[in-house]
């Protein structure tokens, strides 16, 4: 499906957040080896918990984050066991949809029995392909039940009419993370390449296929998508909103892709006809049409066989599970051991009902207090980004109005929605996992379709309320913090202000910036893709925007350079966020009394240090290189000091000096908001 335009405060991928003090001195700073905050404050920060913290077997990244995780998932557990254990509920009621899904689950016995028989009406639809029309059928299919073969299809705003709906396609078909995984030429990519082709080839060995015909298949797959990736847009290509905007009529569709039966397509991914459609990369649709026309039914057959159990095998019996977990959590992400299987489908039955496991949720884990606090640091952030926009020297005052503006219509969702999502006709039962999955999919699918010709829904949540995250999304100028973020350890309405605005705080700061990045600048009041900067104020933007790519275009990893224009926008945010969650924590201590050392800390070292804890980890070398790849958020250790060397409060709290390493020279600091 079309990637979503909200933008994160955490790798979700490698599960990168934090973790706020419940008390400071239970995670005091230090390094064993003595490193200095002038020279390293992550290091400094975090040295000896990263040393007494490995990553577990079941993980691929180890953090604060993942701790405040597990204690959110034995709450769900606890949820979902009870709503198992019930007798009889009522049909379609919210306990009755999560038990049930759950118990399907959790019935290992079942799963092993059943093997691949759930998805033979879809096999036998592959098989059945004889032209062109038929492979668009068949992918129209298993969009309609949650699998995106190919290309994704999603209603969502018009990004330059927010106020309506508009029906999106956009690139996909990729088994591997992006088309740097089939393009990239060194030893680890080719190593990584061979690693598929044969994980490709277990799995349809697995599908009973003979293990010669398996491996022929598995190079036809690789071949196949290789030539997709080469006609994708590479993960910084697909960062500019301005070139994934592509809006034409129907009529121009169809006269640039002659080999795609749209009218029969959407008749099958029961779409209603619509006057126009946004092609995200029209590239790859030009692509797609040569493939219609060239690729032999049974080269398509394979490559369709394939997603379908690419997509489902972690809802199949444990050998699909443990060959598809071999690969992309094993041989990608270094993970050793698979995860308990009740971790497993907890997380799936958040995916799948969010908003009815959220029901239950926000009942025990989300306080009245904790809300009304979180708000009021929200109203101060507000306020000090508003304060730093108005004093800029190199924005004019035109711009400053507009942005003001934006700041004014800015909406806040916090814990839960006001209004939750009807499931409806949703049909749950304990007799196939995968079904469940598929179904829950499949109402998703058309919920997300019924909107199509009606108002824009400006209450929809992006994030369920148990997740630990937040985010910005710029079409509805809007952030979001679901309940999982909003609650001890991760967030302590009891706790010093100088650990909370360094820590929340600062994550708030970090979704309201990303108004202000680089993508979410382009984004009026509104929420319209429309320019409502000067031109001299965007060059002066882009200018200073291009000392931070620079800065993190020169971190590196075990000889892998840090990406700044994929991770521009994310770095924006956390210069930005830490930047004004310092003026808002030296508001918030005005009148107050004078709170001390802490643990020998002044409460601007402390604020400090909370941001540091936020972003404590370990990961493994496999993970590391994953997210350098794919991922626009910088790895922790730059997350930290990337902001801090650009930082003068930061540089007077800790005595940091011309020379020390935390200290970036004059000419090449960072200074936007």
């Amino acid at each position: 499906m079309r990637e979503k335009k909200i933008r994160l405060v955490a790798a979700v991928a490698l599960s990168l957040a934090g973790i706020f003090l419940l008390s400071f001195c239970k995670n005091k700073a230090g390094n064993a080896n003595g490193v200095k905050a002038s020279q390293n404050f992550f290091e400094f920060a975090n040295g000896d918990w990263i040393k007494n913290n490995p990553v577990p077997p079941t993980e691929s990244v180890w953090g604060s984050f993942n701790i405040l995780r597990d204690k959110n998932r034995k709450l769900l557990h606890r949820i979902l066991d009870s709503a198992a254990a019930l007798q009889n509920p009522v049909k379609g009621s919210t306990a009755q949809l999560i038990g049930d899904f759950y118990a399907s689950g959790m019935d290992s016995a079942g799963i092993e029995k059943l093997g691949v028989k759930p998805l033979q009406p879809m096999l036998d639809k592959i098989g059945n392909i004889k032209d062109a029309k038929d492979v668009l059928d068949v992918i129209a299919n298993l969009q309609r039940n949650g699998i995106f073969p190919l290309f994704g299809i999603m209603v969502d705003q018009d990004a330059r009419k927010s106020d309506e709906y508009a029906l999106y396609a956009s690139q996909g078909g990729l088994g591997l993370p992006n088309k740097a995984y089939y393009l990239k030429k060194d030893g680890k990519s080719d190593t990584v390449r061979q690693e598929y082709i044969a994980h490709v080839s277990k799995m349809f060995q697995l599908m009973g296929e003979p293990a010669a015909q398996a491996d022929k298949d598995a190079n036809t797959v690789m071949k196949f998508e290789t030539e997709l990736a080469d006609a994708s847009m590479s993960p910084v290509e697909l960062r500019d909103p301005i070139a994934t905007y592509n809006k034409y009529t129907m009529a121009q569709v169809m006269e640039m892709t002659p080999a795609m039966d749209w009218k029969s397509y959407l008749a099958s991914a029961t779409i209603p006809e619509v006057p126009t459609m946004i092609i995200s990369q029209p590239k790859f649709f030009k692509k797609v049409n040569d493939d219609l026309k060239s690729v032999s039914m049974d080269d398509w057959k394979v490559y369709l066989r394939w997603h379908l159990i690419h997509n489902t095998a972690r809802f199949l019996s444990s050998d699909f599970v443990n060959e598809s977990f071999n690969f992309y959590s094993m041989k990608l992400n270094g993970v050793k051991v698979i995860e308990p299987r009740w971790k497993r489908i907890q997380s799936m039955t958040d995916m799948a009902l969010g908003d009815a496991l959220g029901q239950e949720y926000v009942k025990v884990a989300f306080s009245a207090e904790a809300k009304k606090k979180v708000v009021e640091m929200i109203h101060n952030l507000v306020a000090a980004l508003r304060e730093r926009i108005n004093g800029l020297d190199w924005m004019s005052a035109t711009t400053k109005v507009a942005a003001n503006e934006k700041l004014n219509t800015l909406m806040v969702k916090i814990g839960y929605p006001d209004k939750w999502k009807s499931y409806a006709g949703l049909n749950i039962d304990r007799n196939s996992y995968v079904v469940n999955v598929m179904r829950s999919d499949s109402f998703e699918y058309q919920r997300n379709i019924h909107k199509l010709g009606k108002p824009v829904d400006r209450t929809e949540w992006g994030m369920t309320p148990p997740t630990i995250n937040a985010y910005y999304n710029p079409s509805l100028n809007e952030i979001v913090f679901p309940a999982g973020i909003l609650q001890p350890p991760f967030y302590d309405p009891n706790a010093d202000d100088a650990v909370n605005y360094g820590g929340i705080g600062a994550v708030i700061g970090h979704e309201l910036t990303h108004g202000f990045d680089d993508q979410g600048r382009l984004y009026d009041a509104k929420g319209d893709l429309k320019n409502w900067w000067t031109k001299e104020d965007s060059a002066n933007f882009m200018k200073r925007a291009q000392v931070i790519v620079h800065q993190f275009n020169h971190y590196s990893v075990d000889g892998l350079h840090i990406n700044g224009e994929l991770t521009e926008g994310e770095n924006l945010a956390d210069l930005g966020g830490l930047t004004i969650a310092y003026v808002a924590f030296k508001k918030a201590e005005e009148g107050k009394p004078d709170p001390g050392l802490i643990d020998g800390y002044t409460p601007d070292q402390r604020f400090f240090l909370g941001w540091a804890y936020v972003w404590r980890s370990n990961e493994r070398p496999e993970a590391l290189r994953q997210q350098i790849l794919t991922n626009p958020h910088s790895p922790s250790l730059f997350r930290v000091n990337g902001p801090l060397s650009n930082n003068e409060a930061f540089y007077k709290a800790f005595n940091v000096q011309p020379g020390d390493s935390m200290m970036a020279p004059d000419s090449l600091r960072a200074k936007i908001w």
